[in-house]
This record gives structure tokens, C-alpha cells and sequence, in this order.
């Protein structure tokens, strides 16, 4: 008797969780705004930011110099200026830290295979089993430290199992400390504030009132049966993970997974042309513009891409920036129909001096596989095919002027498609079912009609529909269409369609409303809901 033995399990790699705090951020950002570093230029004077309310401008972030003279984030500018009369202000950008932050988090991807937003002003990197790589946990942490530092960003960090508790560490313990995978998270944080928790004002008050200042009293409340359901009675209308402490605690601590949002990298495809002399007439503008066209085209066909929208800058020696947007029906890279819509957009452009340099950049895109010409493509380059119709009628009439029927996935005739704008993409889960020969027509509504039949059961031999008498020459069918009963009551009654021709050899599309022994109702009802070609 062989025996076999299974191979032995790889063991996996305790996660690790690096947090990165910017402590500075917005004020980061607005010295790489100013190209200036911290200390230099217009910082070195005290400076805020702030944003208008209705209560009139709110500080929302001070250098070191105004919070050394009591101005400080929340205070209005008002109560600053009577501490610090000199103070500079500037206005602050919240569309611009975001965006500033999401660039931070794709370049930390240097120290992990993934990174996500933690939204105001941090970012969290998986290092789990490549600190190996930076010679160690600590000599990771210092490098961060130090390429933050080179760039001009004032950041602390810590490593922890859990992002819950890395996050404490970047934010309360020292720089650079470290969190072991075998260690006791909850000892190890014990000593440090509630506010570790990233819980929501309101909730640290109250616990604050409640005697439990420290992550350690509120580690022994929910470790302990009696305390925790107390602490869950008080906290459990709260919903968000912010407004319930047992659930940071447990976050932190690791009992219940915390989701993350990894960030990833999209590169658009961007062409630009800098020109030698600034151009005022059009002729050459739209000579420049089927040439960014061409340069785009090339550059999507090497990416396997067509683009779904398209933006077109054009810098004007005055220092204005003119911008130009198409957003496309179906994705394309067609050099000529780019040009051709384009153009159409280009007739109030004012060039003022000269415009000085042109891009256009391709902010969607989608996957565009090669393929061989055939007759829609021969179609599209003569601008001629649905997709081109679309765009070309979109851009001169609106994009709420044009819709395109879309396939639904129903085997009612009625709902079998629908109507959507041409620019949205069309869903996914919608495919087309096999149906039988179906009219070239159908009414908007089937309107009911009278027949004269052999049985109740049988096949029509004469109908009347508006007004006008039809007699029947060719009968085929029936083809019966149950309801849909996820949708329809039970009283919802089958249906039974005929093709049928006149003696005129029109061709109509009826059906019965179901069936005169199906107890669902008196007798069948008929309707014409369709015409042949």
C-alpha cells in the first residue's frame, strides 16, 4: 500500500502596515505651489491659509511662525490678526490637497506593492515581507524619512500589524517606532489618547466625561464582558466605525478586518506641440490640431486604447489657457474623426497674441484590440457609422439632444430595450437574448384590436384595427411569452403571438392576452404590437 503525503504549507508573512503622516500637508502643498521650500520665500514670515465661511475667512492651516504669535487651525483670521498684525494669508485648496495626496500615495508605492488614501492627510503602505529589502523595519522608516524630507514634506510614520495601529503611531508615538508582529498591540498602545482611535469628536468627549482618557482604559472596558456591553448599550446607534469606539478597538487590535482602498496609477496619454511662432488664424490651428490628432492616434494604437474623452489645451501668449472637451460615443483612435469634431468646437476660440503651445490629452480611455478593416471601420473613416453620427450630432446639438437604444435583458418585447445618452457606456450585465423573427416595427404601446376566430384557442381569421377590417391569408404561431414573475403578480396572464398576412400580403405582429381556461380573468384580449417590413 503507497502512501502519499501532502507538500508542506508555506507559511505566510505577518502583515505589516505602514502608516505615513503628513503633518504638514496642506502647507507642503502650497510651498510646492510656490516653489519654495519650508523656510523659504513667503514662509518665512507667518503665513496661514484659509477658507471663506459664512461667518467670514477661517484659518485651516499655520506655519510655525504664526502658531509661535497664537494663530492656530479653526481660528478665524479676524482673532489672528489682532495677535499677529503682519500675518500672511493666502487661500487654501482642498481640491488641490487631494490631489496632491493621491500623487503622494502613487509615489509611495516605492516602499510597497500597494498604497491607499487616508484621507485628510495620510497615506498607508502594505510592507508586509519587504522591510528585508531596506535592510531592516527601522532603516525602512528612516528612508521614508529621509525621501520625505528631500521632497519637502514633513511626515512621521510607524509600522504596526494593523492599519488602525500604525495610524496611532505616526500620530502619537514617536517617530520611527515600530510594532513587532509578535508583540501585544494593545499593551504596547496602552498609554497613548483615545484620540488614537480616529474616532469622531463627539464620541472622545464622551469619553472623556466617562473617565477613559487612554487606550488602556478602554482596552480593559472591552476585554471585560460587563464593561463592553455597557460601552455597546451607549455606542450602538452609531453606525460609522468613526462614532463606535469597539469597533476602532477592534481594528486596532486586529479581532475585526479594517478594508482599504488600494490607489492605482493611470497614466494618461497626453501629446503637445510648442511652437516657434505663436499662430492667430485658424488654417493653421487646425493644422496643428490634425497633427496632435495623428500623434494621439499612434499613441493609443500602441497602448491597445481608444479614447472616450478628449481635452484639448491650447496656452495663449498672454498666459490664458483655452480648453476644448469631447467625450465620445464608442472609444476610437480615428485621427480624421477626432479632427473633423474638433473642429466644430474651435469656431469662438479668441487665439488673442498667439497661441503658443497646444495638447491634447486623452482623460479616458478604454481597450481598443487591433482589428481588420471591415466595413464599419471603412464606414467610420468616411464618417459615416453609428458611433461617428453620434459624436457628430452630439457636439452640434447637445449631448442631452441625442439618445441610442440600448439591449435589455428581457424577453418582453416592451422591455426588451431602452433609451440612454449616447455618451454613457452601455451596462455590462445587458446582453441580448435569442428571440424569434421579430418586426422591423413596434408601436410604442399595443393597442387592441378585435378578431374573429374559430375557437376561443384557435388561430385568428380576421381582425379589425383602426376602424379597418383585415382578413386573414397565412397564420404562423403561436409563440407564447410567459410573464415575469420576479416582476408581475400572479394574476398576470400569458401571451400567445401569431405572425400573420393579409390578403394584401401585409404582415402584422398580434398576440392573444391569455387563455380563456386560465382563471386569471374573463376572456382573452388581442393586441397588434408589431409591423413587418
Amino acid at each position: 500500500m503507497r502512501t502519499t503525503s501532502s507538500p508542506p504549507s508555506v507559511p505566510q508573512p505577518a502583515r505589516r502596515i505602514m502608516a505615513i503622516w503628513c503633518r504638514e500637508l496642506m502647507l507642503d502643498r502650497w510651498r510646492h505651489s510656490e516653489g519654495c521650500g519650508a523656510g523659504e520665500g513667503a514662509d518665512a514670515q507667518p503665513l496661514v491659509l484659509i477658507a471663506e465661511t459664512a461667518h467670514g475667512p477661517r484659518i485651516e492651516a499655520a506655519n510655525a511662525l504664526a502658531r509661535a504669535h497664537g494663530a492656530a487651525r479653526g481660528m478665524m483670521l479676524a482673532d489672528a490678526r489682532t495677535l499677529c498684525p503682519q500675518i500672511a494669508v493666502h487661500p487654501s485648496d482642498p481640491a488641490g490637497d487631494l490631489a496632491f495626496l493621491e500623487r503622494f500615495a502613487v509615489w509611495s508605492l516605492r516602499w510597497g506593492p500597494w498604497s491607499a488614501m487616508d484621507a485628510p492627510d495620510g497615506v498607508l503602505v502594505d510592507v508586509s515581507a519587504v522591510a528585508h529589502l531596506f535592510g531592516g523595519e527601522a532603516r525602512l522608516l528612516a528612508d521614508v524619512a529621509k525621501c520625505c524630507a528631500a521632497r519637502g514634506l514633513t511626515v512621521s510614520a510607524g509600522i504596526a500589524p494593523t492599519a488602525g495601529a500604525a495610524w496611532a503611531l505616526a500620530h502619537y508615538a514617536a517617530p520611527g517606532t515600530v510594532i513587532g508582529p509578535d508583540e501585544d498591540v494593545a499593551e504596547r498602545l496602552a498609554g497613548l489618547p483615545v484620540a488614537a482611535l480616529r474616532l469622531d469628536a463627539d464620541v472622545l468627549l464622551v469619553l472623556r466625561r466617562l473617565g477613559l482618557k487612554q487606550l488602556g482604559d478602554l482596552s480593559g472596558m472591552s476585554g471585560d464582558t460587563r464593561g463592553r456591553d455597557s460601552l455597546h448599550r451607549r455606542f450602538r446607534n452609531r453606525k460609522s466605525p468613526a462614532a463606535n469606539p469597539l469597533v476602532r478597538m477592534d481594528q486596532l487590535t486586529g479581532r475585526v478586518p479594517e478594508p482599504l482602498l488600494p490607489v492605482v496609477p493611470m497614466t494618461m496619454p497626453i501629446v503637445q506641440r510648442r511652437l516657434l511662432e505663436p499662430i492667430r488664424h485658424r488654417e493653421l490651428l487646425d493644422q496643428v490640431v490634425s497633427d496632435l490628432a495623428d500623434d494621439m492616434a499612434r499613441t493609443l494604437e500602441g497602448r491597445g486604447e481608444g479614447a472616450r474623452r478628449l481635452q484639448l489645451g491650447m496656452w495663449r501668449v498672454d498666459g490664458e489657457v483655452v480648453w476644448r472637451q469631447l467625450e465620445l460615443a464608442a472609444a476610437t483612435r480615428e485621427a480624421a474623426h477626432i479632427t473633423r469634431l474638433f473642429a466644430a468646437r474651435l469656431d469662438d476660440v479668441d487665439a488673442g497674441f498667439g497661441i503658443e503651445m497646444l495638447r491634447l490629452r486623452a482623460s479616458w480611455a478604454e481597450p481598443l484590440a487591433l482589428a481588420q478593416a471591415d466595413i464599419e471601420a471603412a464606414a467610420e473613416g468616411h464618417g459615416t457609422s453609428l458611433a461617428a453620427c453620434m459624436d457628430r450630432l452630439t457636439v452640434r446639438l447637445g449631448a442631452k439632444a441625442v439618445r441610442r437604444p440600448v439591449l435589455k435583458a428581457s424577453h418582453l418585447p416592451e422591455r426588451a430595450q431602452g433609451w440612454q445618452p449616447p455618451l454613457e457606456a452601455e451596462p455590462a450585465h445587458q446582453h441580448q437574448l435569442a428571440f424569434h423573427q421579430r418586426p422591423a416595427k413596434l408601436l410604442d404601446r399595443a393597442e387592441p384590436i378585435a378578431v374573429l376566430y374559430a375557437s376561443p384557442d384557435g388561430e385568428p381569421r380576421r381582425f379589425r384595427w383602426r376602424g379597418e377590417v383585415f382578413e386573414v391569408a397565412r397564420v404562423e404561431g403561436p409563440e407564447r411569452i410567459a410573464p415575469e414573475w420576479w416582476r408581475e403578480n400572479g394574476r398576470t396572464r400569458l401571451r400567445d403571438y401569431y405572425r400573420i398576412e393579409d390578403e394584401a400580403g401585409r404582415r402584422y405582429w398580434i398576440y392573444r392576452n391569455g387563455l380563456a381556461t386560465d382563471g386569471r380573468g374573463g376572456m382573452p384580449e388581442w393586441y397588434l404590437q408589431g409591423l413587418f417590413a
